[in-house]
């Protein structure tokens, strides 16, 4: 850090400092040579850094998901997949990664959890501060998002969420404070929502006081997308930069309020200080950064086994009866269900990125057993229709999987041509921000289709289809950013596939525009008995069930944890007709598991990324140990939680429970037993523990002698959770340690509490009071539900 930021302000006129507090264009940040700063490019995360256009962009490493990766409860996992993200970033020129996610699993009928870490604050902080270091070892900035209580999607852009300030600090702002504590990260995203009816964007008391008051937080906090609507309010409470641009409510409204006394100028010289030190970390500000000219190619050996081994390292074993798993290799294998065909990988809205490739558990699991497997595809788990993916469609101008389209201007002149792999683009919005010149779009596709096809096409307009039908397809109005991140769709089942699939669609606007093409959908009744058949004459059945991009996704919540379609039949069908059946749950949040009893083993696969039916595989077979535990507590039932609705009432989101959320509120009996508690998961070994000591001071810790009783190497997460003596105040997960240790081996573990758990929050005084009263007691366990000794 060389320059003097502060000399380098006073040299910029009111209107030259305003111009640079709102974005250039959807990514960027305008320049500045007069005083050396250069552009600056951000990307959305956190699991891939996608680059500057929304959809279409560059081909891009797709990681597994957030709550995937937090399962390993590893630290050093959360800072190497930082580094590989920085990596990602670099070979972009990306500045700044819109990550980590950070908010917690309130309820798990969250649409977006698929982007955080955990329903825990300390496990959330912990792991996040280790992938901002990542991140910001390598000098690209790290953004936490979104602050704060920002845990639903419904009413997103308008919702209250009340909070009291007991559970907002203990809760909901640690982890932003252990990641600003710990790592420094350099920005922070301010979020949709109210709280305590004051929007996020202006919240003087959290962004002023608590951030860059209390916790004295050098760095930017700039809006989330649209989000900002106020221009002396938002200024005067701690926003330093709105996005995107390069229009918004401030410019030179902001500029007028400065000149009229509502907004001091010295406000802004903050915001603008806050803005030049992000760009100084970053190489933006003065002589530009050197980029390495070596980094990894999406589709390197390299990527493959770092993804391979980052997703399999967090599948957990949440059940396996007479040690099911790992496979016998010689074993022939009926593999079913339609996430074995076509394995969700990542979730729907501003996460996604265009991956090279998407491996599904079919072909992973062939890749090593060969022939001993038989695939069969299982029941439907769409209620809307997604873009062509799999070759279905083939753009013409190459034959190649995907859709070209045409862009033409109001007077029919043609503007550009695309192809588009993943069957769908981004209309209206570009690298240059928000363009009005596209008034029409034609978009054709070859259809390879051995039978019965479902053809569609989405997106807001005026639609005529190469069958001759017209019609309009309009935004429900349920929130910004429907025409993008949930656009409406059209679709028809011709009684024979057309060779060519061809839609005109006149636009207003920007949105998502894509072609649907689908094997027609068969009788549930018929895929069934194809299964049961499959699974009748198999050693053993692996039946893939899950979620889609409809339930986790930006902008959409979840109204039950019930698995769509009839896959809950499906599973009972194939256990009841097979010999021994595993399922494997390719959801990153919880579901109901009806059939559980009458399944030999379970599998919880997260989202896995590109290399994720390989990771399932490795998982499956033991080449890699699944050693994940649960970052979320699954409850037995709907609603059998302690926080559980996501729907506003008077657009207010009451946070009634309090600090009792998850494991907490199951643990103090304000909720039913779960199914399974957070930090669950059986790995490949068996473990004893003895000799659990306590070593007293400011933040105890505690030793214990884990031993592997079992027959394979194994990684254990020994957890430490404070039980305090107040029965106001919930139990709490205070640290945890791993180890790794070969079968009949032992190892001595120590596990340091941390000192920010023992605090409580004094509403009266408004800040942290003295440690828990004494006579409390620490749980040594595999998770709650698998407590081992108790210490006082």
């Amino acid at each position: 850090m060389t320059s003097d930021l502060a000399a380098l302000v006073k040299s910029l006129d009111l209107p030259a400092k305003v111009r640079l507090l709102t974005g250039a264009s959807a990514f960027t940040l305008a320049d500045e040579p007069s005083i050396g700063l250069h552009e600056m490019r951000f990307s959305d995360g956190p699991t891939g850094v996608r680059g500057l256009k929304f959809t279409g962009g560059r081909v891009v490493t797709l990681f597994p998901n957030a709550t995937l990766l937090a399962s390993a409860w590893d630290e050093q996992s959360a800072y190497e997949v930082g580094r590989l993200l920085a990596e990602e970033a670099m070979a972009q020129r990306i500045h700044v990664v819109l990550g980590p996610t950070i908010n917690l699993h309130r309820t798990a009928l969250g649409g977006r959890l698929f982007e955080a870490y955990s329903e825990d604050p300390l496990l959330t902080g912990r792991l996040a501060a280790a992938y901002v270091r990542g991140l910001q070892d390598s000098g690209v900035g790290a953004c936490l998002k979104h602050l704060v209580a920002n845990e639903s999607e419904t009413e997103r852009n308008t919702v209250n969420s009340v909070v009291d300030a007991k559970t907002l600090h203990e809760l909901y702002l640690l982890p932003f404070e252990i990641a600003i504590e710990d790592a420094g990260a350099w920005s922070v995203m301010g979020a949709y929502n109210d709280v305590n009816g004051v929007a996020s964007t202006e919240n003087h008391h959290i962004n002023n006081e608590v951030v860059k008051g209390a916790w004295g937080y050098p760095g930017l906090i700039m809006s989330d997308w649209f989000a900002t609507k106020t221009v002396a309010p938002a200024a005067n409470g701690g926003l330093d930069l709105v996005m995107p641009g390069p229009d918004g409510p401030w410019g030179d409204a902001l500029t007028a309020a400065v000149r009229a006394g509502e907004v001091d100028e010295a406000v802004i010289d903050d915001h603008v200080t806050r803005l030049l030190r992000l760009a100084e970390r970053v190489g933006a500000l003065d002589a530009p950064r050197e980029y390495p000219a070596d980094l990894p190619a999406p589709t390197s050996l390299v990527r493959r086994e770092q993804l391979t081994r980052l997703a399999a390292r967090g599948i957990t074993v949440l059940k396996n009866d007479r040690d099911l798993l790992p496979l016998d290799r010689s074993a022939g294998v009926a593999l079913i269900g339609r996430h074995a065909v076509e394995t969700i990988t990542m979730g729907g809205g501003s996460a996604g990125v265009n991956p090279p490739y998407q491996v599904s558990v079919a072909e992973g699991l062939s890749a090593l057993l060969g022939d001993r497997v038989t695939v069969v595809d299982g029941v439907d788990v769409r209620t809307q229709p997604v873009p062509a993916r799999g070759g279905f469609l083939t753009a013409p101008s190459n034959g190649q999987p995907g859709i070209d389209v045409i862009l033409y201007d109001a007077a029919g002149g043609e503007l550009e041509r695309r192809y588009c792999a993943q069957a769908k683009t981004m209309i209206g919005m570009d690298d240059d921000g928000f363009t009005g010149t596209v008034a029409s779009a034609r978009l054709v596709a070859d259809v390879h289709s051995d039978g019965p096809a479902e053809l569609g096409v989405m997106g807001v307009g005026d639609w005529t289809v190469s069958d001759g039908t017209s019609f309009p397809l309009r935004a429900s109005g349920s929130g910004i950013g429907e025409e993008v991140l949930t656009p409406p769709t059209h679709t028809f089942v011709p009684s024979t596939a057309p060779d060519r699939l061809e839609a005109q669609v006149t636009i207003d606007g920007m949105g998502l525009y894509g072609l649907i093409g689908n094997a027609a959908s068969r009788e549930t009744v018929d895929v069934i008995d194809d299964a049961v058949r499959a699974a009748a004459g198999a050693d053993v059945a692996v039946v893939v069930v899950g979620l889609t991009e409809e339930q986790e996704t930006e902008s959409v919540d979840k109204t039950t944890l019930r698995l769509p379609g009839a896959q809950d039949a499906l599973v009972e069908a194939v256990a009841g007709a097979a010999r021994r059946t595993v399922v494997v749950v390719n959801a990153a949040t919880p579901v109901l598991m009806p059939w559980l009893p009458r399944v030999d083993a379970v599998l919880w696969a997260g989202l896995p990324g590109q290399e994720g039916g390989h990771a399932v595989a490795a998982a499956l077979l033991g080449d890699i140990e699944p050693a994940g535990r649960l970052v979320t507590t699954f409850p037995a039932a709907d609603g059998a939680a302690p926080a559980w609705s996501v729907t506003p009432v008077d657009g207010r989101l009451e946070y009634g429970e309090g600090t009792f959320i998850g494991y907490r509120g199951h643990f103090a009996g304000r909720a039913p037993e779960p199914a399974f508690w957070l930090g669950h998961g059986l790995g490949y070994g068996e473990w004893e523990y003895s000799d659990v000591r306590l070593v007293t001071g400011d933040a105890p810790s505690l030793t214990v002698t884990v031993k592997n009783v079992g027959r394979r190497e194994s990684r254990e997460v020994v957890q430490v959770y404070l039980r305090p003596v107040e029965p106001d105040e919930p139990v709490r997960l205070v640290g945890w340690t791993a180890v790794t240790v070969e079968p009949g081996k032992s190892a001595r573990v120590t596990v340091h509490t941390d000192r920010r758990l023992w605090r409580r929050w004094d509403t009266t005084a408004q800040t942290w009071s003295d440690r828990l009263a004494d006579g409390g007691k620490f749980l040594v366990a595999r998770g709650l539900g698998d407590i081992r000794a108790t210490v006082s």
